[in-house]
């Protein structure tokens, strides 16, 4: 046990806070560092491009906010107010495809409506995601429940995530299906993953998103995303928890009245600021961590909907834009070669008529990002408005702010996004059994006190708050002698 029972948690993003509200409910006295002035890492909402209207900085859309371990313990729907759409996604695509011209694919919370609007290809979707769906919560324990070398709860479940992942992480994945739409809908999620497809990793992420998808929902936070950090702060703050913003950690010889510092820092961040105390051979293992293709940013104000063209796509907050399957998989082969492809795959936002609280009547605040090589400094707005014109046209003439952010600014503005890469470390199958590295308790560092719980470690990127928590859960156990407390409203 350590001598000195004081926490101190580097980083206010949601992995942060959430490792923050374990250990003070566990009555550990925490301390929250963060350098920027405001909370959130990846969660928060700001004006962006015009006084008066909110964008979300970062994550706008939250599959895992309602249904992952630590958010249902946390008791986050009873927080925060979500507004859960009918659609979960969209996916715009060209021509006829089993249903009519220029229609779009829509992914239902109804599996039922989903498959019966695919057409010919409806039965076989519906096959896809069926078994996904009965055994929802062992397939979540198995891509999410703490790490890959650890017997599932849920074999049977394992099976059916490993055997979907294996069947779309290959061009046979497309065999299922005889038309576009179905195959455009599960390419689309497992693009999330930002990385050359098709690839076992993407098709794990895409099965897991796409099962969320017609079970709990894709949830839109009322207010912004800030509102799902502004949640764990306040829980935090009344347990005795503390926060200091605009304080950076730059050197662990800063914490030294600390005994346990938890990192909400990449793998990188963690040997920037505490190299000196970790083992060589565990500096070197963090160094041979990879980071992945960038994000970058391009966030609109209009005068309007968008004008799509299939109107049923206003139904969801979430639109993938990357056209068929075929397309989408060029598109992140071309960023995987260092290219800036002409068409790119975009992820679109439109929270407008889920959330209309939050701007001006009138107002339309879009949010979009697409996927670029590692530190690019190009401007895409271009290709960005071309393909959503492509599916909505009109869209340019409805524009009346826009801001830009490249990857080489999103880097800058989150010092954990290498390159701009948002997932703090690449999606590989590599890097989901070694996240950073290979071990049963991957966010205990090999040095006296230290633990890194961020989007480095397992299970990934996404707003869930598990990594921070499976890191806290490590640090109660192994200095505290502690069990995991409860998280509920009522405790």
């Amino acid at each position: 046990m350590s001598s000195c029972r004081d926490a101190a948690v580097i980083g206010a993003g949601p992995n942060g806070l959430a490792a923050a509200v374990t250990l003070a409910r566990a009555g550990v006295p925490v301390t929250v560092f963060e350098a920027a002035e405001t909370i959130g890492g990846g969660t928060r909402t700001a004006e962006v491009v015009e006084p008066g209207v909110l964008h979300d900085v970062c994550s706008a859309i939250h599959p895992m906010a309602l249904a992952t371990g630590f958010f249902r313990a946390f008791e986050l729907e009873r927080r925060t107010g979500f507004v859960i759409p009918e659609a979960s996604y969209a996916n715009p695509l060209d021509g006829v495809h089993g249903g009519g011209a220029d229609r779009a694919a829509i992914a239902y919370r109804d599996l039922g409506r989903t498959s019966d609007e695919l057409g010919a290809d409806g039965p076989a979707y519906a096959r896809f995601y069926r078994p996904l769906l009965r055994r929802l919560d062992g397939v979540l324990d198995t891509a999410l429940g703490g790490g890959m070398l650890r017997l599932p709860r849920d074999p049977r479940a394992a099976l059916v995530t490993g055997l979907r992942t294996l069947e779309q992480a290959t061009s046979f994945g497309s065999l299922r299906f005889r038309e576009d739409a179905a195959p455009a809908l599960v390419t689309g999620v497992a693009a999330h993953s930002v990385g050359r497809l098709p690839n076992p990793a993407s098709a794990a992420v895409g099965a897991v998103l796409g099962a969320l998808g017609h079970a709990s929902g894709w949830a839109v936070p009322i207010g912004g995303s800030r509102a799902i950090s502004d949640a764990l702060a306040a829980d935090l703050l009344a347990h005795g928890g503390r926060i200091e913003t605009s304080h950076a950690i730059t050197d662990v010889r800063q914490l030294g009245a600390y005994g346990v510092k938890i990192f909400d820092t990449s793998a990188r961040g963690l040997v920037r600021i505490a190299g000196s105390v970790l083992p060589a051979r565990y500096r070197r293992a963090l160094g041979r961590f990879r980071y992945g293709a960038a994000a970058a940013k391009v966030d609109f104000v209009l005068d309007g909907p968008i004008p799509w063209r299939d109107a049923r796509v206003a139904a969801a907050a979430t639109v993938h834009l990357g056209g068929s399957r075929a397309e989408t998989a060029a598109a992140e082969r071309e960023v995987a070669r260092g290219r800036h492809p002409a068409r790119p795959y975009v992820l679109l936002a439109q929270t407008a008529d889920f959330d209309p609280g939050r701007n001006p009547p009138g107002v339309n605040a879009v949010w979009s990002y697409t996927h670029v090589p590692s530190g690019s400094t190009r401007d895409v707005s271009s290709a960005v408005i071309g393909q959503i014109e492509r599916f909505a046209p009109g869209f340019r003439d409805r524009i009346q702010g826009i801001r830009v952010t490249t990857a080489a600014q999103l880097a800058g503005y989150n010092r954990n996004y290498h390159g701009g890469d948002f997932s703090a470390g690449a999606i590989t199958m590599r890097q989901l059994f070694a996240r950073p590295v290979l071990s049963a308790d991957p966010w205990r560092a090999p040095a006296e006190g230290i633990y890194l719980g961020s989007s480095s470690t397992p299970p990934g990127p996404g707003v869930h708050g598990l990594s921070g928590w499976y890191a806290a859960r490590s640090a109660l156990r192994h200095e505290y002698g502690l069990p995991s407390p409860e998280l509920g409203l009522g405790q």
